[in-house]
């Protein structure tokens, strides 16, 4: 699996950010796991002979807590980095969710290793 971040990876749908965000929602999942709460809808099961796609993630980072763009793109760029890098733990642990929402949720800018550990645990959790 190569280690890109493609566009067909990028969750732009406006139908289905609003079924992701909306609430009580009985097809969404979601958790809390440092530094993150996780939004997802998983993937309806696969046949015996198609392979599973990526899922189509989007990741948001709030305007109330990190008031500077340049803050917020930081942030933005460590998670899709952390994700770029460890989004091969899907292959490993069964089929992918449909799409993902990583809500950033620390109240500051924390180093990527941190980032790095919270996505991995998020990943194999999902």
């Amino acid at each position: 699996m190569p280690q890109t971040f493609t566009k067909s990876e990028r969750l732009c749908s406006k139908k289905i950010l609003g079924e992701l965000f909306k609430k009580g929602s009985a097809s969404v999942r979601t958790f809390y796991l440092f530094p993150f709460r996780i939004l997802y809808i998983p993937q309806p099961e696969p046949g015996p002979d198609s392979e599973p796609l990526l899922p189509a993630i989007v990741i948001t980072v709030p305007k109330r807590i990190f008031k500077r763009a340049v803050d917020r793109n930081q942030i933005k760029r460590r998670v899709r980095e952390a994700y770029r890098l460890n989004k091969v733990l899907f292959s490993q642990t069964g089929t992918p969710p449909a799409t993902i929402a990583f809500l950033y949720t620390a109240k500051q800018i924390i180093s990527f290793e941190e980032i790095e550990k919270g996505m991995k645990l998020a990943l194999q959790k999902m």
